[in-house]
């Protein structure tokens, strides 16, 4: 295969499948950790968790879109890329402003990131797999806008895991959806 030609879905599919995987670890380990350490407040290790995810989700982008370049959503991951490195650039300021502050730029990064994740993911339907990833992300929108209604009364970041542990839900759905998918790839087999 030479380096011009667009990967096959299977390959993509089945990249995608493991990155997915990754990511359920990543998002439930670091929830679970959050989740632990919220109620001390916005101490050392929740700024760290806090910065670290967007982070992540840029390398992941990444990872993504050397996966599936050629195949029509690579600038919607260069959008993607951006919007959580700006997520961490703007959580590094909102910590020093408290923990309504956090909730609203997590949520502006929830609304956004989501609306990419959607779009991005309708657009691999045919990949199979995507259901999850599409309704991860119109449930990401509601959440961010929940996040930034409820911004207010925030005492605590534990319901920014609670978000994360759901998205891991649907990342490893898909991963299992995708993997199944790749292994059915040339059977003509029905993929959802």
């Amino acid at each position: 295969m030479s380096t011009t030609s667009a990967p096959r879905p299977a390959g993509i599919a089945a990249t995608l499948s493991t990155l997915y995987a990754v990511r359920f670890v990543f998002q439930l380990v670091w929830a679970l950790v959050l989740i632990l350490t919220a109620s001390a407040g916005l101490g050392p290790v929740s700024i760290t968790l806090l910065l670290l995810y967007p982070l992540f989700d840029v390398v992941a982008a990444i990872v993504d879109h050397r996966a599936s370049r050629g195949t029509g959503p690579s600038p919607l991951l260069y959008v993607n890329m951006g919007l959580s490195l700006v997520a961490a650039i703007g959580l590094a300021f909102a910590v020093a402003s408290g923990i309504p502050a956090v909730m609203v730029v997590w949520g502006l990064w929830a609304i956004t990131a989501g609306a990419v994740q959607l779009i991005v993911a309708l657009r691999r339907r045919r990949l199979g797999g995507q259901w999850p990833m599409i309704l991860s992300g119109g449930i990401s929108v509601l959440a961010g806008a929940g996040f930034i209604a409820g911004s207010v009364n925030s005492e605590s970041v534990a319901g920014v895991g609670g978000y994360a542990i759901l998205g891991a839900v649907f990342f490893l759905v898909s991963a299992v959806r995708l993997q199944r998918a790749a292994r059915a790839d040339g059977t003509g087999a029905v993929r959802a």
